[in-house]
């Protein structure tokens, strides 16, 4: 019987030496936390640097900002792993399996490197210091597993995350009312959740009045965000999920599923009222539609094409960008919050991010 107990408790103990914690906390909320700061400090970041620069001509802005687009997926690795205490020479090696992941992903990238990274890490720490030559073992593993893995299921993850495509070129044939509200929520919840909203969005070249409706879809994520979640988040909540990314809300939405009310019900209001209301178009870079206000990528792309078209924006072209972009969804979510947290739904903290 001791026998039989002491064999029970040995895996168990194994991985509570190498402080592996199956657990959704740490997986689903810790881990997908960590990879929004990662995602926002290369991918993000760089776009906003790559916006600049476009905007003013000054190629260095351009390059520093490829330089950390470039990098995307080893950030997103090397935070998730850092959120899962990987020792160092699993955190190092997870740079390769994040790059790895994100290129075999496509539009699922992120998707695929939380997946990839967190499995990786794992197997390196389990292996981490258990030999002589640990300098070749834990690197050798967690690089060589993990981008097999991404080889693996990576493209899979891509085509999952790209099927939303389907459904977002059957919305945009749709009369505009209903197109608006579909197309505005669905990319808009492409771009909280972790798969790339922009890169589906320039995959399907989406732009004209779809890209319209994807980029109203898209602001009121970030701005609905960052108003309805004002009361837990401030002003710097403002900045970071406004300006910055709604991925950082997944891991609340994960354990509170309707603190993401607001913001969807923004979207499905924004869209409509961009395609209906302002016959609003987007026909700059279509990867700026699925941008929302990050570094207000969108909104300028918006600009890019009117100056592209020879279009001289009036005071009622500026209005219905402000409106669409910023006033109306910001009015609407940060109402909707107010209803909820009235009748006790949404409690204090539920919308905070760390």
């Amino acid at each position: 019987m001791p026998e039989q107990t002491a064999q029970t408790t040995a895996p168990q103990s194994f991985l509570e030496r190498k402080d592996i914690r199956i657990s959704f906390q740490r997986y689903a909320i810790d881990a997908l936390g960590a990879m929004a700061q990662g995602l926002f400090a290369s991918l993000l970041i760089g776009t906003i640097f790559s916006t600049l620069g476009e905007l003013t001509g000054f190629a260095p802005l351009m390059d520093i900002g490829g330089f950390a687009k470039s990098v995307a997926g080893p950030a997103m690795a090397i935070a998730i792993g850092n959120a899962l205490a990987a020792p160092p020479l699993v955190l190092y090696s997870l740079a390769a399996v994040g790059f790895a992941a994100n290129s075999a992903g496509g539009a699922g990238g992120p998707l695929a490197v939380l997946v990839v990274a967190v499995i990786a890490a794992e197997l390196g720490k389990a292996v981490s210091k258990e030999t002589r030559v640990d300098i070749l073992v834990t690197p050798g593993v967690t690089v060589g597993l993990g981008c097999a893995l991404a080889l693996a299921i990576g493209p899979a993850i891509g085509a999952a995350a790209s099927s939303l495509g389907g459904l977002i070129m059957w919305a945009t044939d749709l009369q505009p009312l209903l197109m608006g509200i579909i197309v505005s929520v669905v990319v808009g919840a492409a771009l909280t959740l972790p798969i790339s909203s922009a890169a589906i969005c320039a995959a399907l070249g989406l732009t004209g009045l779809a890209g319209g409706a994807a980029l109203a879809g898209c602001c009121a994520q970030m701005v609905g965000y960052a108003a309805a979640s004002f009361a837990d988040n401030g002003w710097s909540g403002v900045v970071s999920q406004g300006l910055g990314t709604s991925l950082l809300q997944v891991p609340n939405i994960l354990k509170k599923p309707v603190t993401w009310v607001p913001a969807l019900v923004a979207s499905a209001v924004t869209g409509p009222v961009a395609t209906v209301a302002f016959g609003l178009q987007q026909n700059g870079a279509a990867i700026a539609s699925g941008m929302g206000t990050c570094g207000m990528v969108g909104p300028i792309g918006v600009y890019s094409g009117w100056v592209a078209d020879g279009i001289v924006p009036g005071p009622m072209e500026w209005l219905a960008l402000v409106l669409v972009s910023i006033v109306i969804p910001a009015v609407v979510a940060w109402a909707v919050a107010w209803l909820l947290r009235r009748n006790g739904v949404i409690q204090p903290g539920d919308m905070k991010v760390d």
